[in-house]
């Protein structure tokens, strides 16, 4: 999952009141440098070779024209921008949109204007944010007229609406006159106003400035024209995502009416340039002419092997673990590896029996042999194995107990193979006296058709069954993985065979409480919901609340204290902090994105 994806850093932002943040799916290490978040561990990350040095790669110059193919397993999510949350998802959008802030490639914890056109001006009592836009950013065919902030105020209302189902609204619930749930249609936000064309001014309820601000890197800032989507967002669901305009240097191939006859759902994307795109209001260079992306190369051994040996070929993302050791071992030259700034997780569904017990939860963690997990996906090469979810080199990461963690027996550097003595033991505090679970029901789990994803839900299905649970594991398509499967409680999924959740902005609060708010979940149970355990703890909630509106020290502290209530909670096992790996053709100059860990269509060149 993606994440997704902010890169500011919020506690520098307090003393110049700037945006400085950083999520659906990647990070960098500079947030350490953030005040008030030590992160002086002396314990070093493990794994080889960081490959290509991609700040290196962003500085080249790149070539001019020519068509990059990327190969992908799986599709978008979503095209649209207000529905996108996952890093595929991403990955098109920023290149073809313009959001009001976003992210150099070879710096993602310091934000730059984009849309707009300086930082964001924060009031002294930290309930108004206004934004200047810049002039001359238009919308591609068929809209072709230039942006307004009437659109980027549209992109928010519609992103609320049913229809849309935007799913990172916890961030902005805060503007006056915010839904505190979907709209049916799309609805006026009384807190957002459009004084002219070229200023938006988001009024809160409450001192949020700091993390509203830090969320204006997110696709629901991209602008959307209300005169050309209302059509579409009437309906349910919303087809803006096949009839998509862009702002940005690239654009998804459409027709004279709009129609994104380049998006072939579950095989391919075929991005080409946006004929409206101005470069002298970009600081992209966009070097490429085209981009196509096939979405179906599901044998990742095989796609892999074409990108090493072919020419102009990228993979999109996390290489089947054979091909993660040999590129770091022997193809140095022809793989960037970025730290993703997040966790993967096996999440546990607690309202399904016996699961809903926090000692069988518990035994879980304590039995799971975390390093198989971690060597399904490439072993140390690609990964930390965690004691709790707050990532190194993040805030709040040495509030929450650094590497060694809050100090659980079921979650320790100890027991990362598994200890099923300790297991044992909470099983019967749970009421198994023979330390094993004796039911005969059978549970759910889903995951991925594809490695590494498919390889790590197979050890997570042998390490529930080492304490007697049977699990039915159910392989689909990955992009069917959240939205029809794990995200939608009425599948009653008890396990998630493998799930990720990366920074939306660097600071703690997007890191835990999407993923573990009770507050969170959806009413509908078909309606996509990002907290797939459904922990449900009232003194976690209310500290979430209430840590959400402190600043430094304090702010960092607190969220510290979350994340070990949270890891006390067992609702998820933690199995690494990973880092991203991407791999190229020897003849392309690819270049990462540090803030959605992937590559950046918009920097990457032929060589």
């Amino acid at each position: 999952m993606r994440r997704s994806h902010l890169r500011f850093l919020v506690v520098s932002m307090l003393g110049v009141l700037a945006l400085v943040v950083a999520a659906c799916g990647g990070s960098d290490n500079d947030s350490s440098s953030s005040g008030g978040s030590s992160t002086s561990s002396s314990k070093s990350s493990s794994g080889g070779s960081a490959g290509t040095d991609n700040t290196k790669a962003a500085n080249v110059q790149g070539k001019k024209g020519g068509t990059i193919t990327m190969l992908a397993g799986s599709d978008v999510d979503f095209l649209d921008p207000g529905r996108s949350y996952f890093t595929q998802g991403y990955m098109v959008i920023y290149p073809t949109q313009r959001t009001l802030y976003s992210f150099k490639p070879q710096d993602s914890a310091k934000p730059v204007p984009d849309l707009a056109e300086s930082d964001p001006e924060i009031s002294a009592d930290k309930k108004t944010i206004t934004v200047k836009l810049r002039s001359g950013v238009k919308f591609s065919p068929p809209v072709n007229r230039e942006v307004t902030s009437k659109d980027v105020k549209y992109s928010f209302e519609r992103f609320f609406s049913e229809n849309v189902g935007g799913q990172y609204g916890a961030y902005f619930s805060s503007i006056v006159g915010a839904p505190s749930s979907p709209t049916k249609g799309v609805k006026p936000i009384s807190g957002i106003e459009t004084p002219d064309d070229h200023t938006i001014v988001f009024h809160l309820k409450d001192a949020s400035a700091v993390p509203v601000a830090a969320a204006l890197v997110m696709p629901i800032t991209a602008p959307v024209p209300e005169d050309y989507a209302k059509k579409f967002d009437a309906k349910n669901p919303s087809t803006y995502n096949t009839h998509l305009v862009a702002t940005g240097p690239y654009m998804v191939k459409n027709d004279a009416k709009g129609n994104a006859i380049g998006y072939k759902a579950g095989k391919s994307i075929a991005l080409v340039r946006n004929p409206n795109w101005d470069p002298k209001t970009d600081y992209r260079p966009a070097y490429l002419d085209a981009v196509n992306i096939r979405t179906n190369s599901s044998d990742a051994n095989v796609a892999s092997k074409q990108v090493l040996d072919g020419q102009s070929m990228l993979f999109d993302a996390n290489p089947p673990a054979n091909i993660i050791k040999e590129v770091a071992t022997q193809i140095k030259d022809q793989y960037v590896q970025i730290p993703s700034g997040g966790y993967r997780y096996f999440p546990i569904n607690t309202t399904i029996k016996p699961f809903d017990n926090i000692n069988v939860r518990r035994a879980v963690l304590a039995a799971f042999d975390r390093n198989a997990a971690r060597l399904a996906r490439g072993g140390k090469f690609t990964a930390d194995i965690p004691t709790h979810f707050l990532p190194p080199d993040f805030p709040g990461f040495d509030e929450a107990g650094g590497y060694d963690g809050p100090g659980y027996d079921f979650l320790s550097t100890k027991n990362e193979s598994g200890d099923m003595a300790l297991a044992a033991e909470y099983m019967k505090k749970a009421g198994y006296p023979s330390g094993k679970f004796t039911g005969n029901q059978e549970f759910l789990m889903v995951s991925a058709n594809v490695d590494p994803n498919k390889a790590q839900a197979e050890v997570a299905k042998a390490q529930f069954e080492k304490l007697g649970f049977h699990i039915r594991l159910r392989l689909v398509p990955q992009d069917s993985v959240y939205n029809d499967w794990c995200q939608v409680r009425s599948k009653k999924v008890a396990v998630c065979g493998g799930a990720g959740w990366f920074k939306d902005f660097a600071d703690p609060q997007s890191m835990l409480e999407p993923v573990f708010a009770g507050y969170t979940i959806p009413k509908n149970p078909d309606a996509l919901n990002n907290n797939m355990a459904q922990l449900r703890d009232p003194k976690v909630d209310a500290a979430m609340k209430k840590a959400a509106l402190l600043d430094g020290d304090e702010r960092l502290k607190a969220w510290g204290e979350i994340d070990k209530m949270i890891t006390g909670d067992a609702p998820a096992i933690p199995f690494v902090w990973d880092k991203t790996t991407l791999i190229r053709s020897k003849n392309v100059n690819g270049v990462a994105n540090g803030y959605y860990t992937a590559w950046d269509f918009a920097w990457t060149s032929l060589k």
